[in-house]
């Protein structure tokens, strides 16, 4: 799908998704500083996953400043929340591409805690309208797949497994 949805973009909207800042660091009350990535605090890509080596979170992490003690990165659309050397570190999941389950996987951060939430949707609604609206001409194929959560988050771990060094 990347190279259909790639060439749907105007240059305009490709400006506007390169002029985008990343990471982002928001104070969060009760939390300090958080930063925000979609793959890694140094690369949009970049996979990290909730069992990833203690050795590669720390090289991930290398250069955040001391004060940002909470991180919540994505690209991997797989919910968790884990310690890295004193750190918590936040996945919320997926809205629309889950592993695991379908449904809307999203984070809540309050009061100085990080609560992952679950969503449940109505999942032939939403594989209807995706096939009903979208010009993509895959689309039934891709919404059963991504919208119905068919790979599992086991499935999930093995396919990026590679790509965070293993």
């Amino acid at each position: 799908m990347s190279p259909w949805a790639a060439a749907q973009l105007t240059d305009k909207h490709v400006a506007l998704l390169a002029a985008l800042p990343h990471p982002v660091t928001i104070e969060v009350d009760g939390l300090g500083p958080v930063l925000f990535c979609h793959g890694t605090p140094r690369d949009d890509e970049e996979v990290v996953l909730v069992d990833s080596g203690l050795q590669r979170w720390a090289e991930v992490l290398a250069d955040l400043p001391a004060e940002v003690r909470t991180v919540v990165c994505g690209h991997t659309h797989m919910p968790f929340v884990r310690l890295v050397d004193r750190r918590m570190v936040v996945n919320p999941g997926s809205i629309h591409m889950p592993y695991g389950r379908a449904g809307g996987a999203w984070a809540l951060l309050h009061d100085g805690a990080v609560t992952l939430q679950h969503t449940p949707v109505d999942v032939n609604a939403a594989v209807a309208r995706v096939v009903r609206e979208s010009r993509y001409p895959d689309r039934q194929e891709w919404a059963d797949y991504f919208l119905r959560a068919a790979a599992s988050d086991t499935d999930a771990l093995a396919a990026f497994g590679p790509r965070d060094g293993r």
